[in-house]
């Protein structure tokens, strides 16, 4: 049984950084990892191209400091997405003007949402966001406020409440942050990856940092806690768990956890969601005039952003949520492929149909994460939640981006949650 300190489990930003905080200040630490990678909700790979490609998360907003600091730690620069030219909204061929009525009546219900959001004015538990969709009309308004609030949410409107909804972007900075490029949660990109960044706080790390290392159990007592492993026993002085709610609730604990943090891992989800990244040899839409950006009413893949890196080749990236997500995993590969090029070339021309790579994943089908972005109380257990995420259990701490009290869900939030918890040990002692 090897000794030591701490021991993280999860290697993503949040457990990553925490393990890193704690190294530093002289304590031995071990981070324990189910996966054969790090970086958990962040994943790079190159493509054809030779360029880094993120199937994970992958902007990092303007108020996004901490992440801001990692990069230029590590010798990474952040470069402003791409938003220059016209956005395409189209239902079918027809495209609709930001005046049209649809554009403009999804508008006000956005702005409405917002100050749902921060008064609390009709803002309920046990009323879905679907409930609260169906109100909406016309249908082409209520049509682009569900791709919207989907692409925000990565999951099915029934599946969370209006209340979820609210608290979400009360701690993400609100409704105009989550939405906004310049200023906001989508400002820039980094050149060398989410998952490149992940992997270059890892190396600091050296050989604390284990792979393929799911955790089973972990016993608690008065000096310790013995972390069990199918590899065998660690026994720390403190835990720092840095997964998401229900990844967390595969951990058996003896004795077992308070009954909030057990509601807490039991009554939240993973979202739903797929993201592909198609790349070209130049971004060919730019010379037509186009930003890159699509909502596409009518359409499976109903969302699309220029996330070039600067001087090309041309990165196009879709997100596709909930129940739209689940269809294209059902589909093989080829078929999924074609469906989202088709897509592309309906809106972007035909030569979107001939990317020098393309790269995707179904994060709903990690069986390590178990999906993206974020996870999701169930409606009607938001308020018993609110208070637990954050509470240490004895000498086992939370961490991970649901624990963060600011931009909850982004990479931002897991290293603050990340540096709460390493400090949260440190003044334990």
């Amino acid at each position: 049984m090897d000794d030591v300190d701490v021991a993280v489990i999860g290697a993503g930003f949040s457990g990553l950084v925490a393990a890193r905080t704690l190294q530093r200040s002289g304590l031995s630490v071990r981070v324990l990892e189910a996966a054969d990678r790090v970086g958990g909700r962040a994943m790079t790979e190159s493509s054809a191209a030779g360029t880094p490609v993120d199937l994970g998360g992958q902007w990092i907003g303007h108020h996004h400091v901490r992440m801001q600091a990692l990069a230029q730690e590590f010798g990474m620069t952040l470069f402003p997405s791409h938003t220059r030219g016209k956005m395409l909204i189209r239902d079918g061929q027809q495209n609709l003007s930001r005046l049209s009525p649809a554009t403009l009546s999804a508008l006000m219900s956005l702005i409405w949402l917002a100050i749902m959001a921060r008064t609390g004015l009709g803002v309920r538990d046990d009323r879905t966001l679907a409930d609260w969709l169906a109100g909406i009309s016309p249908s082409r308004a209520r049509r682009l406020i569900d791709i919207v609030t989907a692409t925000l949410t990565a999951t099915d409107p029934e599946r969370i409440s209006v209340q979820a909804v609210a608290d979400a972007l009360n701690a993400s900075g609100g409704l105009l942050e989550m939405l906004s490029f310049k200023g906001g949660a989508q400002e820039s990109l980094l050149s060398g990856g989410a998952g490149g960044l992940a992997a270059a706080i890892a190396e600091t790390l050296g050989p604390a940092v284990s792979l393929n290392q799911s955790v089973t159990a972990l016993l608690r007592d008065a000096q310790g806690v013995t972390v069990h492993t199918p590899h065998g026993a660690i026994r720390a002085r403190h835990v720092i768990v840095a997964t998401a709610p229900p990844v967390a609730e595969r951990i058996r604990h003896e004795p077992p956890l308070p009954a909030g943090r057990a509601q807490l891992q039991r009554d939240t989800f993973m979202g739903t969601i797929y993201k592909a990244v198609i790349v070209y040899d130049t971004p060919f839409w730019r010379t037509d005039g186009l930003s890159g950006e699509l909502l596409a009413l009518d359409s499976l893949v109903a969302t699309a952003a220029d996330i070039s890196p600067p001087g090309g080749p041309g990165h196009l990236c879709t997100l596709v949520p909930g129940q739209a997500a689940r269809t294209l995993s059902n589909l093989d590969t080829t078929t999924r492929r074609e469906t989202v090029l088709h897509t592309l070339a309906t809106h972007f021309g035909e030569r979107a149909r001939a990317p020098v790579s393309f790269h995707e994943k179904s994060w709903h089908e990690d069986r390590f994460v178990l999906g993206g972005y974020t996870a999701w109380s169930k409606p009607g257990t938001s308020a018993a939640l609110a208070d637990v995420g954050t509470e240490a259990t004895g000498r086992v701490h939370w961490a991970g981006t649901e624990s963060a009290t600011q931009f909850r869900g982004y990479f931002e939030g897991a290293v603050r949650a990340g540096e709460r918890a390493a400090a949260e040990v440190l003044a334990a002692g």
